[in-house]
Protein backbone atom coordinates (compact mmCIF):
# COMPACT_ATOMS: atom_id res chain seq x y z
CA UNK A 1 0.00 0.00 0.00
CA UNK A 2 1.64 3.50 -1.18
CA UNK A 3 3.14 5.33 1.87
CA UNK A 4 0.02 8.51 1.30
CA UNK A 5 -2.48 6.11 1.53
CA UNK A 6 -1.13 4.88 5.22
CA UNK A 7 -0.85 8.31 6.28
CA UNK A 8 -4.03 9.15 5.38
CA UNK A 9 -5.02 6.26 7.16
CA UNK A 10 -3.96 7.04 10.27
CA UNK A 11 -5.55 10.64 9.90
CA UNK A 12 -8.61 9.14 9.32
CA UNK A 13 -8.30 6.30 12.79
CA UNK A 14 -6.86 10.22 15.19
CA UNK A 15 -10.11 11.38 13.90
CA UNK A 16 -12.42 8.65 14.90
CA UNK A 17 -10.64 8.36 18.17
CA UNK A 18 -10.89 11.76 18.81
CA UNK A 19 -14.43 12.06 17.78
CA UNK A 20 -16.02 9.10 20.12
CA UNK A 21 -13.53 10.01 22.87
CA UNK A 22 -11.57 7.42 25.10
CA UNK A 23 -15.11 6.81 26.83
CA UNK A 24 -16.57 4.47 23.92
CA UNK A 25 -13.56 1.87 24.33
CA UNK A 26 -16.18 -0.63 26.05
CA UNK A 27 -19.01 -0.26 23.24
CA UNK A 28 -16.50 -0.65 20.62
CA UNK A 29 -14.34 -3.41 22.07
CA UNK A 30 -18.32 -4.91 22.43
CA UNK A 31 -18.99 -4.15 18.98
CA UNK A 32 -15.91 -5.75 17.52
CA UNK A 33 -16.30 -9.16 18.76
CA UNK A 34 -19.30 -9.42 16.38
CA UNK A 35 -16.99 -9.76 13.72
CA UNK A 36 -14.50 -12.35 15.78
CA UNK A 37 -13.95 -15.89 15.65
CA UNK A 38 -15.47 -16.25 18.94
CA UNK A 39 -18.56 -14.85 18.07
CA UNK A 40 -18.80 -17.10 14.85
CA UNK A 41 -17.56 -20.62 16.51
CA UNK A 42 -21.03 -20.03 18.77
CA UNK A 43 -22.70 -18.81 16.02
CA UNK A 44 -22.09 -21.16 14.02
CA UNK A 45 -23.36 -24.41 16.11
CA UNK A 46 -26.44 -22.97 17.10
CA UNK A 47 -27.93 -22.59 13.55
CA UNK A 48 -26.88 -25.62 12.23
CA UNK A 49 -28.13 -27.18 15.56
CA UNK A 50 -31.63 -25.32 16.70
CA UNK A 51 -32.34 -23.18 13.28
CA UNK A 52 -31.64 -25.04 10.27
CA UNK A 53 -29.17 -27.72 9.40
CA UNK A 54 -28.77 -27.29 5.58
CA UNK A 55 -28.18 -23.43 6.14
CA UNK A 56 -26.23 -24.12 9.01
CA UNK A 57 -23.80 -26.42 6.76
CA UNK A 58 -23.91 -23.98 3.98
CA UNK A 59 -23.33 -20.60 6.14
CA UNK A 60 -20.47 -22.79 7.94
CA UNK A 61 -19.05 -23.50 5.07
CA UNK A 62 -18.52 -19.90 3.16
CA UNK A 63 -17.58 -18.46 6.80
CA UNK A 64 -14.46 -20.82 6.51
CA UNK A 65 -13.59 -20.43 3.16
CA UNK A 66 -13.91 -16.22 3.79
CA UNK A 67 -11.89 -16.52 6.62
CA UNK A 68 -9.00 -18.41 4.61
CA UNK A 69 -9.26 -16.11 1.82
CA UNK A 70 -8.89 -13.62 4.28
CA UNK A 71 -5.95 -14.87 6.43
CA UNK A 72 -3.91 -15.28 2.58
CA UNK A 73 -4.73 -12.30 1.39
CA UNK A 74 -3.03 -10.88 4.48
CA UNK A 75 0.26 -12.60 4.04
CA UNK A 76 0.28 -11.79 0.53
CA UNK A 77 -0.05 -8.05 1.18
CA UNK A 78 2.13 -7.99 4.65
CA UNK A 79 0.51 -4.70 5.77
CA UNK A 80 1.40 -3.15 9.02
CA UNK A 81 -1.28 -1.96 11.59
CA UNK A 82 -2.28 1.48 12.35
CA UNK A 83 -0.36 1.05 15.95
CA UNK A 84 3.05 -0.57 14.59
CA UNK A 85 3.08 3.38 12.53
CA UNK A 86 1.38 5.64 15.37
CA UNK A 87 1.89 3.27 18.87
CA UNK A 88 -0.11 6.48 20.63
CA UNK A 89 -3.23 4.74 18.85
CA UNK A 90 -3.39 1.01 19.69
CA UNK A 91 -6.50 0.30 22.31
CA UNK A 92 -6.40 -2.82 21.03
CA UNK A 93 -3.92 -5.32 19.53
CA UNK A 94 -3.66 -8.61 16.64
CA UNK A 95 -1.00 -10.91 16.07
CA UNK A 96 -1.48 -11.07 11.90
CA UNK A 97 -1.22 -8.62 8.97
CA UNK A 98 -3.47 -5.40 8.65
CA UNK A 99 -5.32 -6.00 5.18
CA UNK A 100 -7.85 -6.74 4.75
CA UNK A 101 -9.60 -6.72 8.22
CA UNK A 102 -11.23 -10.02 9.14
CA UNK A 103 -13.91 -8.84 11.64
CA UNK A 104 -14.91 -6.60 8.84
CA UNK A 105 -14.94 -9.35 6.13
CA UNK A 106 -15.96 -12.05 8.71
CA UNK A 107 -19.03 -10.01 9.49
CA UNK A 108 -20.16 -9.18 6.36
CA UNK A 109 -19.82 -12.76 4.89
CA UNK A 110 -21.97 -13.91 8.45
CA UNK A 111 -24.51 -11.62 8.49
CA UNK A 112 -25.09 -12.10 4.13
CA UNK A 113 -25.54 -15.57 4.88
CA UNK A 114 -28.34 -14.75 7.73
CA UNK A 115 -30.33 -13.41 5.55
CA UNK A 116 -31.48 -16.57 4.62
CA UNK A 117 -32.84 -17.44 7.79
CA UNK A 118 -33.66 -14.47 9.53
CA UNK A 119 -36.86 -12.59 8.65
CA UNK A 120 -36.63 -10.01 6.04
CA UNK A 121 -36.24 -6.86 7.58
CA UNK A 122 -34.58 -8.18 10.63
CA UNK A 123 -31.92 -9.44 8.39
CA UNK A 124 -31.90 -6.62 5.78
CA UNK A 125 -31.15 -4.17 9.11
CA UNK A 126 -28.69 -6.49 10.69
CA UNK A 127 -26.86 -7.07 7.36
CA UNK A 128 -26.25 -3.48 6.26
CA UNK A 129 -25.67 -2.36 10.19
CA UNK A 130 -23.33 -5.30 12.21
CA UNK A 131 -20.41 -4.89 9.31
CA UNK A 132 -20.55 -1.37 9.03
CA UNK A 133 -20.58 -0.91 13.28
CA UNK A 134 -17.80 -3.59 13.30
CA UNK A 135 -15.85 -2.33 10.38
CA UNK A 136 -15.76 1.38 12.56
CA UNK A 137 -14.64 -0.31 15.79
CA UNK A 138 -11.71 -1.80 14.04
CA UNK A 139 -10.95 1.78 13.28
CA UNK A 140 -11.63 3.08 17.36
CA UNK A 141 -9.68 0.51 18.37
CA UNK A 142 -6.07 1.39 16.01
CA UNK A 143 -5.63 -2.01 14.53
CA UNK A 144 -6.99 -1.59 11.01
CA UNK A 145 -6.71 1.08 8.28
CA UNK A 146 -9.85 1.85 6.32
CA UNK A 147 -8.28 0.40 3.20
CA UNK A 148 -8.06 -2.84 5.41
CA UNK A 149 -11.98 -2.22 6.70
CA UNK A 150 -13.11 -1.53 2.78
CA UNK A 151 -10.66 -4.57 1.51
CA UNK A 152 -12.79 -6.31 4.02
CA UNK A 153 -16.06 -6.11 2.89
CA UNK A 154 -15.13 -6.21 -0.95
CA UNK A 155 -13.79 -9.66 -0.27
CA UNK A 156 -17.02 -10.50 1.90
CA UNK A 157 -18.99 -8.82 -0.85
CA UNK A 158 -17.13 -11.69 -3.61
CA UNK A 159 -17.72 -14.08 -1.02
CA UNK A 160 -21.52 -13.81 -0.86
CA UNK A 161 -21.61 -13.67 -4.49
CA UNK A 162 -20.07 -17.14 -5.06
CA UNK A 163 -22.53 -18.13 -2.34
CA UNK A 164 -25.71 -16.79 -3.16
CA UNK A 165 -24.65 -17.35 -7.16
CA UNK A 166 -23.17 -20.21 -7.30
CA UNK A 167 -24.25 -22.12 -4.28
CA UNK A 168 -27.19 -24.00 -5.07
CA UNK A 169 -24.90 -25.13 -8.18
CA UNK A 170 -22.71 -26.93 -6.88
CA UNK A 171 -25.13 -28.32 -4.22
CA UNK A 172 -27.13 -29.79 -6.90
CA UNK A 173 -23.93 -30.83 -8.22
CA UNK A 174 -22.39 -32.44 -5.09
CA UNK A 175 -26.24 -34.09 -4.72
CA UNK A 176 -25.30 -36.59 -7.55
CA UNK A 177 -21.61 -37.56 -6.04
CA UNK A 178 -20.80 -40.05 -3.21
CA UNK A 179 -19.92 -40.07 -0.32
CA UNK A 180 -16.69 -41.42 -1.22
CA UNK A 181 -16.10 -38.49 -3.65
CA UNK A 182 -17.03 -35.71 -1.49
CA UNK A 183 -14.22 -36.84 0.95
CA UNK A 184 -11.52 -37.46 -2.08
CA UNK A 185 -12.80 -33.44 -2.97
CA UNK A 186 -12.64 -32.22 0.37
CA UNK A 187 -9.06 -33.75 0.79
CA UNK A 188 -7.90 -32.25 -2.39
CA UNK A 189 -9.17 -28.85 -1.30
CA UNK A 190 -7.85 -29.20 1.92
CA UNK A 191 -4.29 -30.42 0.64
CA UNK A 192 -4.27 -27.23 -1.80
CA UNK A 193 -5.18 -24.46 1.79
CA UNK A 194 -2.37 -26.32 3.27
CA UNK A 195 -0.40 -26.01 0.45
CA UNK A 196 -1.27 -21.61 0.05
CA UNK A 197 -0.84 -21.45 4.02
CA UNK A 198 1.16 -23.74 5.26
CA UNK A 199 2.67 -21.70 8.44
CA UNK A 200 -1.35 -21.85 9.61
CA UNK A 201 -3.20 -24.42 9.33
CA UNK A 202 -6.15 -24.12 11.52
CA UNK A 203 -8.75 -22.93 8.41
CA UNK A 204 -7.37 -25.95 6.60
CA UNK A 205 -8.17 -28.00 9.45
CA UNK A 206 -11.80 -26.16 9.81
CA UNK A 207 -12.82 -26.82 6.80
CA UNK A 208 -11.45 -30.26 6.44
CA UNK A 209 -12.85 -31.49 9.78
CA UNK A 210 -16.48 -29.46 9.11
CA UNK A 211 -16.88 -30.46 5.66
CA UNK A 212 -16.08 -34.51 5.97
CA UNK A 213 -18.79 -33.62 8.99
CA UNK A 214 -21.20 -32.39 7.01
CA UNK A 215 -21.20 -35.21 4.40
CA UNK A 216 -21.49 -37.53 6.80
CA UNK A 217 -24.54 -36.18 8.14
CA UNK A 218 -25.72 -35.68 4.74
CA UNK A 219 -25.36 -39.29 4.43
CA UNK A 220 -26.19 -41.19 7.69
CA UNK A 221 -27.46 -38.30 9.85
CA UNK A 222 -30.16 -36.08 8.01
CA UNK A 223 -31.31 -34.49 11.31
CA UNK A 224 -33.72 -31.61 11.79
CA UNK A 225 -33.32 -28.71 13.84
CA UNK A 226 -36.64 -28.51 14.62
CA UNK A 227 -37.97 -29.38 18.12
CA UNK A 228 -39.11 -27.84 21.44
CA UNK A 229 -37.33 -24.52 22.85
CA UNK A 230 -35.89 -26.90 25.92
CA UNK A 231 -34.80 -29.35 23.49
CA UNK A 232 -32.68 -26.42 21.50
CA UNK A 233 -31.14 -25.53 24.27
CA UNK A 234 -30.22 -28.03 25.78
CA UNK A 235 -28.87 -29.27 22.56
CA UNK A 236 -27.04 -25.65 22.44
CA UNK A 237 -25.61 -25.69 26.10
CA UNK A 238 -24.61 -29.30 25.50
CA UNK A 239 -22.79 -28.90 22.42
CA UNK A 240 -21.30 -25.54 23.37
CA UNK A 241 -19.67 -27.14 26.70
CA UNK A 242 -18.13 -30.14 24.81
CA UNK A 243 -16.98 -27.63 22.15
CA UNK A 244 -15.28 -25.81 24.26
CA UNK A 245 -13.35 -28.61 25.87
CA UNK A 246 -12.15 -29.83 22.01
CA UNK A 247 -11.45 -25.96 21.48
CA UNK A 248 -9.54 -25.14 24.58
CA UNK A 249 -7.95 -28.65 25.84
CA UNK A 250 -4.93 -28.94 23.12
CA UNK A 251 -3.51 -25.04 24.02
CA UNK A 252 -2.07 -26.79 26.37
CA UNK A 253 -0.44 -29.62 24.12
CA UNK A 254 0.67 -26.98 21.64
CA UNK A 255 2.49 -25.21 24.01
CA UNK A 256 4.62 -28.51 24.55
CA UNK A 257 5.19 -29.05 21.25
CA UNK A 258 8.16 -28.91 19.09
CA UNK A 259 7.65 -26.15 16.15
CA UNK A 260 7.77 -28.19 13.31
CA UNK A 261 4.77 -30.63 14.73
CA UNK A 262 2.81 -27.63 15.77
CA UNK A 263 1.01 -26.86 12.59
CA UNK A 264 -0.32 -30.58 12.74
CA UNK A 265 -1.35 -30.54 15.85
CA UNK A 266 -3.46 -26.76 15.09
CA UNK A 267 -4.33 -28.67 12.04
CA UNK A 268 -5.84 -31.90 14.13
CA UNK A 269 -7.61 -29.27 16.81
CA UNK A 270 -9.80 -27.22 14.26
CA UNK A 271 -10.37 -30.61 12.43
CA UNK A 272 -11.70 -31.73 15.89
CA UNK A 273 -13.60 -28.80 16.45
CA UNK A 274 -15.46 -28.44 12.82
CA UNK A 275 -15.95 -32.72 13.08
CA UNK A 276 -17.10 -32.27 16.09
CA UNK A 277 -19.66 -29.62 15.02
CA UNK A 278 -20.91 -30.90 11.67
CA UNK A 279 -21.60 -34.53 13.03
CA UNK A 280 -20.51 -35.55 16.62
CA UNK A 281 -22.55 -33.58 18.54
CA UNK A 282 -25.82 -33.83 16.23
CA UNK A 283 -24.67 -37.85 16.14
CA UNK A 284 -24.47 -37.68 20.28
CA UNK A 285 -27.80 -35.39 20.06
CA UNK A 286 -29.72 -38.11 18.37
CA UNK A 287 -28.95 -41.09 20.76
CA UNK A 288 -29.89 -38.35 23.93
CA UNK A 289 -33.29 -38.56 21.53
CA UNK A 290 -32.85 -34.13 21.72
CA UNK A 291 -32.89 -34.52 17.53
CA UNK A 292 -35.22 -36.63 15.28
CA UNK A 293 -34.32 -37.34 11.70
CA UNK A 294 -36.13 -36.28 8.54
CA UNK A 295 -38.95 -38.11 7.45
CA UNK A 296 -38.06 -41.30 5.27
CA UNK A 297 -39.06 -39.63 2.21
CA UNK A 298 -37.60 -36.60 2.81
CA UNK A 299 -34.17 -37.97 3.01
CA UNK A 300 -33.51 -41.18 1.75
CA UNK A 301 -30.23 -42.43 3.37
CA UNK A 302 -29.31 -44.82 5.49
CA UNK A 303 -29.73 -43.94 9.26
CA UNK A 304 -27.76 -44.47 12.56
CA UNK A 305 -29.39 -46.29 15.07
CA UNK A 306 -29.93 -45.43 18.51
CA UNK A 307 -29.00 -49.16 19.54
Amino acid sequence: MPESILLWGLEVVKKVQMTLGPEMLGVMEFITFFGSEGFVLAMLPLIYWCVNRESGARIGITVLFSAFLNLWVKVLFHQPRPYNLDPSLKLSSETSYGFPSGHSQTSLTFWGGTLSILPRLIGILAFAIIPLLVGLSRLYLGVHFPTDVLGGWALGAIVLGIYFGLGSKIEALLHHWDLRSRIILISALTLGMNFLMPEDTRMGGAFFGSAVGFALASRFLRFSAKGGIGKKALRYVLGLASLLVIYILPKFLIKDTALSQQALVRFIRYGCVGLWVAFGAPWCFFKLGLVELEPAKERAVEPVSKD
